[in-house]
């Protein structure tokens, strides 16, 4: 019999937990009937769990519940999380991690102390100095992998060069037989264009390119990130944050004008009867929901960071993100990414 996925939830982390967790969690155990190589480690106030658990009617052979009886709140700084975070819900989530009890942690709580607290307990991999805040981002050919998305300001050639390995890594343990193809956020794509720090990586990612890992495509501006050539887009936190935010406003602007001019009239009101369907199809494809759950990289384990204010149907979605990163083995694929690149791991 093949190992179980283990996976350690912060139940209380994020607005309107546990409840939108739980919801999250009966989608997933509803969806997948046909999966059962898996259990959900719950972290949180036991008996508001139990009690929960049963209201919603969740099928309970899945989930165990740890009792933390405190949490992490939004208000709380990287700094007070250092002395207070201990024994927390969100704290013993990662330390089921490093113990070997679970194989990935999942929170919607504060992000900085999220990032502060898995970095404390997991450490970083030999060889990476900075863990990158990755996401996945929709292309006309399927999913891009997005890094740095914010967890870093400044950036080094180095730290650029690992997210590469990192996010190549992330890409083939989620879309198996898949090529990772590199390309280097830039303001042209001219090779001339860009500051030094970015000349010089992408120099790097070049050589790096023939070691197999991944395929570098060189510099892409950032109206041609959706375009599909290329699916590993790497950045610093700065500018990776700055594209996040200006692409969820985009999508956001688009949908909420695009409902508006069609309730405008009558007319428009009819319109909508003929092309229900693929507006239905539209809207389906910029929910931000469905993107939900961004993986801290770089850390001797995965940690998925689900957005604080999303609803159950998010949640469900950076849950199914947790299963599927590591049924794809993704920490051996970034080992085998730094293992060609002469990085002791």
């Amino acid at each position: 019999m093949s190992k179980k996925i283990c996976i350690a939830i912060d139940a209380m982390g994020g607005d309107n937990s546990p409840d939108k967790v739980l919801q999250g969690i009966k989608y997933f155990i509803e969806k997948n009937p046909s999966i059962t190589d898996y259990e959900l480690n719950l972290f949180g106030n036991e008996d508001v769990i139990k009690k929960k658990l049963n209201d919603y009617k969740i099928n309970q052979n899945f989930i165990n519940i740890i009792n933390s009886n405190t949490v992490v709140s939004n208000e709380d700084t990287p700094l007070t999380a250092v002395k207070n975070a201990r024994n927390t819900s969100m704290w013993n989530c990662i330390k089921h991690q490093i113990d070997g009890k679970s194989d990935i942690s999942l929170s919607a709580g504060n992000t900085g102390v999220l990032l502060v607290i898995s970095r404390m307990i997991l450490k970083m991999i030999d060889g990476v100095s900075k863990p990158a805040l990755a996401g996945l981002w929709p292309n006309e050919n399927g999913m891009n992998v997005v890094l740095d998305l914010g967890a870093n300001i400044e950036c080094s050639e180095n730290n650029l060069t690992d997210f590469a390995h990192l996010g190549s890594a992330l890409y083939k343990s989620l879309f198996k037989d898949s090529t990772p193809k590199v390309a280097l956020l830039n303001v042209g794509s001219e090779e001339i264009k860009g500051t030094e720090l970015l000349k010089n990586t992408s120099k790097k990612l070049k050589i790096l390119s023939n070691k197999k890992n991944f395929i570098y495509n060189g510099y892409i501006e950032g109206n041609e990130i959706m375009s599909g050539k290329s699916n590993v887009i790497v950045t610093d936190g700065f500018t990776g944050n700055i594209a996040l935010k200006t692409a969820e406003g985009t999508a956001k602007f688009i949908i909420n004008n695009l409902k508006k001019t069609l309730t405008e009239n009558i007319f428009t009101k009819i319109s909508i009867l003929f092309s229900y369907f693929s507006l239905k199809k539209f809207k389906h494809k910029l929910d931000p929901r469905k993107y939900n759950g961004a993986i801290f990289l770089g850390l001797n384990g995965p940690v998925v960071k689900s957005h604080g204010g999303t609803d159950a149907t998010g949640f469900y979605y950076s849950l199914d993100l947790c299963y599927k990163i590591i049924k794809g083995n993704l920490m051996n694929e970034i080992k085998n990414n730094l293992k060609n690149t002469e990085i002791e791991i």
